[in-house]
């Protein structure tokens, strides 16, 4: 009988873990996506002005 209580001990460990592990996956997916987009957000260059020196002349 102590057999079957150290397995159900176990089971539950594990499955303790693995919500553990999940979880922590999901937070640091979150914090990827959020990264992401913020990166996206600062790479955006303002919109062109004829005095801007960094963006070269249209030429069509």
């Amino acid at each position: 009988m102590s057999k079957d209580s150290e397995n159900s001990l176990a089971s539950k460990a594990a499955i303790a873990a693995g919500a553990a592990i999940g979880s922590a996956a999901v937070a640091a997916a979150v914090m990827f996506v959020k990264r992401r987009n913020d990166r996206k957000a600062a790479g955006q260059q303002p919109p062109a002005t004829g005095t801007a020196p960094h963006y070269p002349p249209e030429t069509d």
